[in-house]
Order: C-alpha cells, then sequence, then structure tokens
C-alpha cells in the first residue's frame, strides 16, 4: 500500500479509537479518579515504549545505513522534537488536564474559556502522536515487510493511549456543563491533528530519505516530552499514584510484546 495512504488511514484509526473514548461521556459525568489514574499511566507506558522500540531505536538504525555517527541524528532530532512542544507550549494559550486556576496556563492570561484551553492542550499534544504514525510508514516504505509491521504495531499502541486522553477530554467538558454532544464532539475534534500530520510525515520521509533518522527521533522526543509534561503528572493527582504506576508498567509491557513479537 502506497505509504502516505497507509500513514493517512492509520490516523483515521487512531482518531476513532479518540472518538471512541470520548464517547464515554454519553454513560459518565465523571470517572472516580484511581481509575483516570491507571488509564493516563497506562497511556504514558505505552508511549514510552513506542518511543523507544517503534521510533528510537529504528532511527539509530537508519544512521548506520546512511553512514552518519551513530547517536547524532537521533540525538539532535530527539531534542528538536521535545522543544518543538515547549516553544508550543508558550506560544499557544492552554490548559494543563486536572487544572482548576489560571497558573494552569502556559503563556499571558486569555479570556478564552478553560473548557476550550484543555481542547487545544490535548490537541497540541496529538500532533506528535500523528506525526509518529506517519513518520514510521514512511519508513516503512523504504524498508521491508517487518518495518511495515512496526508502523502498524506503533498506530495500534498510538490507538490504545488515545482512548483515555478521548476521555480526559470529553468528561471533564461534560462536568463543566456542557451537553453529552458538544462533550462528545470537542473530545474527538481534539484529535483530528493526527491523520493530518500522520500524512506530514509520511511525506516529508518519503520525498527525503536523509531526514528520517531525525524525523523517527523527532516524533520520539515529542512523545516523551508530552509524557513527563502531562500524562505522568495529571497521573499522580489525588490518591491512586501507585495504580497510575502499574497502569504506565502494563502499557510499557504490552507495547513492548507487540513491537518485539509483531515489529
Amino acid at each position: 500500500m502506497n505509504a502516505i495512504l497507509a500513514a493517512f488511514l492509520a490516523g483515521l484509526f487512531t482518531w476513532g479509537v479518540t472518538a471512541l473514548g470520548a464517547s464515554l461521556v454519553f454513560f459518565f459525568k465523571n470517572l472516580n479518579k484511581k481509575i483516570t489514574n491507571v488509564m493516563l499511566g497506562f497511556a504514558a507506558g505505552i508511549m514510552v515504549a513506542a518511543s523507544f522500540w517503534s521510533l528510537l531505536a529504528p532511527a539509530i538504525e537508519a544512521s548506520e545505513h546512511l553512514g552518519a555517527l551513530k547517536a547524532g541524528p537521533p540525538l539532535i532530532g530527539f531534542l528538536l522534537g521535545g522543544a518543538f512542544l515547549l516553544l508550543i507550549d508558550h506560544l499557544i494559550p492552554h490548559l494543563h488536564m486536572g487544572s482548576k486556576t489560571p497558573e494552569g496556563l502556559q503563556s499571558a492570561s486569555t479570556n478564552i474559556s478553560r473548557s476550550i484551553l484543555l481542547v487545544v492542550a490535548i490537541t497540541i499534544h496529538n500532533i506528535p502522536e500523528g506525526l509518529a504514525v506517519g513518520v514510521a510508514f514512511g519508513a516503512a516504505a523504504r524498508g521491508d515487510a517487518g518495518a511495515f509491521a512496526s508502523a502498524i504495531v506503533l498506530a495500534i499502541g498510538i490507538g490504545l493511549q488515545n482512548f483515555p486522553e478521548g476521555a480526559a477530554v470529553s468528561i471533564p467538558l461534560r462536568g463543566e456543563g456542557f451537553s453529552r454532544a458538544k462533550s462528545f464532539w470537542y473530545g474527538q475534534l481534539s484529535a483530528i491533528v493526527e491523520p493530518i500530520f500522520a500524512v506530514l510525515g509520511a511525506v516529508l520521509v518519503d520525498q527525503a530519505e536523509p531526514i528520517l533518522p531525525y524525523a523517527l527521533s523527532f516524533a520520539a522526543g515529542a512523545m516523551i516530552f508530552v509524557v513527563i509534561e502531562e500524562l505522568i503528572p495529571e497521573s499522580q493527582r489525588g490518591d491512586g499514584a501507585d495504580l497510575s504506576a502499574i497502569g504506565a508498567m502494563l502499557g510499557f509491557a504490552i507495547m513492548m510484546v507487540l513491537d518485539v513479537t509483531l515489529g
């Protein structure tokens, strides 16, 4: 299958799983914090595992094939990915999950509602996920069947961790007085960037092979930034911090097994 088309379909899949998570708002007005912590920890574990096995490890291998310094391109791409998310954090007003006060804003004060700022935050953090999927399928087009299987595994992993993210947007919106339909709409809308950036990532890698290790590690760095800056802190709020750690271990283990056995 054409790499760009495959990336687009994979992006639609991850978007669809986000919508599935957002649909929980039709059944719950709020979720027990311990359950939320487990779900967010699980998402963090999957993203960390995916960042290494599906992105950084192939980036190192691609560097060797290009005759480049083994750790050079992956290191540069990884740091640039984190810097990119840091820059967006400071440029675009948004609100961290769980924040109730203006201190949750990452830029100057704004009159935009807290609900919209929360949606913007999750949307920003879905950018590296879509990019990672696209880059993986772009790399697969230049690799073998194993690389394609690895890209599919990455898309499945991103989809799995998108489920709690969809719920983490829609259910708080419902708690603030939005209708169920409107809460669902905003919840699924937060992942609309994933198919867009999946296509962008696939196009970039497909057109310029030398950027492959940089692109793979860039996506990894951006995803790790999201895990450290957003998912882990939120999963540790309130009771159930140990449960979030267990969720992270399970998420990491599942993604590791999927990637090692299928990818």
